[in-house]
């Protein structure tokens, strides 16, 4: 049986965390102590079943979502996956964007140096995510309602190929709606299988369909997930355009149940 101490030092690269140094009331959804071991952000993956969300979270987070036999076999999410991933800055101002920002799985260390040459910075840790790969297809609506109830924001997918919108992309759209989750960010995947004149094209469509909408204001970000394209920018944009949620640290503890097993 693996002791406490052991633990800590299998787990040496990650901030350690001392009960007797660390105030619960002095605690933030950024404190290191925290971000470096516990995801504190939750967010969604939501749009038309097969348009990319858990090749998305793949890219970020290096996570195979879909874990199921009968997932595997017919290339679809049927249940909520789950996958966590650290965000990262480099420390060095000047290094360029969207290069200055990188994603890499939840046991990855807190810093480790830009490979940019001349850089000479290091990447640092500035959030610690928690995706919550909703279910495309239509007779699956529940579940994705349950996995919106703890979305903090929400990640968009529309496929490139595609008119937009898809049946799921309205619905979900209007199911954040409905759950007054203010903050989204559009994602125009597949980019990488059309031509320029197409993804103008759909951008125009995207706007149209989202116009009074929550996603009104919501930044297009082009993307190719299958091939990590704009994955950093992305990541920049998590950083930037999603606001940390307010985190009760002093309170009892309150869960809320989306999924259970038998």
């Amino acid at each position: 049986m693996t002791t406490e101490t052991e633990q800590d030092q299998a787990q040496s690269w990650l901030a350690k965390q001392d009960l007797d140094k660390i105030g619960a009331e002095n605690l933030t959804p950024l404190t290191e102590e925290v971000i470096s071991r516990q995801a504190t952000i939750n967010i969604g993956t939501i749009g038309h079943v097969a348009h990319g969300k858990s090749t998305l979270v793949k890219a970020i987070s290096g996570v195979h979502t879909v874990k199921f036999k009968n997932e595997l076999e017919r290339n679809i999410t049927i249940k909520l996956g789950y996958a966590n991933a650290k965000i990262y800055r480099c420390s060095n101002i000047d290094c360029p964007r969207p290069g200055c920002y990188r994603s890499a799985g939840s046991s990855t260390p807190d810093r480790f140096p830009c490979e940019r040459p001349g850089c000479g910075g290091q990447f640092t840790c500035v959030r610690h995510v928690s995706f919550v790969d909703c279910p495309g297809h239509d007779i699956l609506m529940a579940t994705m309602l349950n996995g919106a109830a703890v979305m903090d924001a929400a990640f968009l997918l529309i496929a490139g190929n595609e008119p937009c919108p898809q049946p799921q992309t309205s619905e979900h759209l209007a199911a954040v709606e409905i759950m007054q989750l203010q903050h989204l960010l559009i994602l125009q995947n597949k980019v990488d299988i059309i031509k320029e004149s197409q993804a103008r094209e759909q951008y125009d469509q995207i706007k149209s369909f989202v116009q009074g909408t929550v996603a009104d204001k919501a930044p297009v970000i082009p993307i190719s997930a299958q091939l990590k394209y704009n994955v950093d920018l992305v990541c920049e944009y998590l950083c930037k355009k999603v606001p940390i949620p307010p985190r009760d640290f002093t309170s009892p503890a309150r869960l809320i149940v989306i999924r259970s097993f038998d």
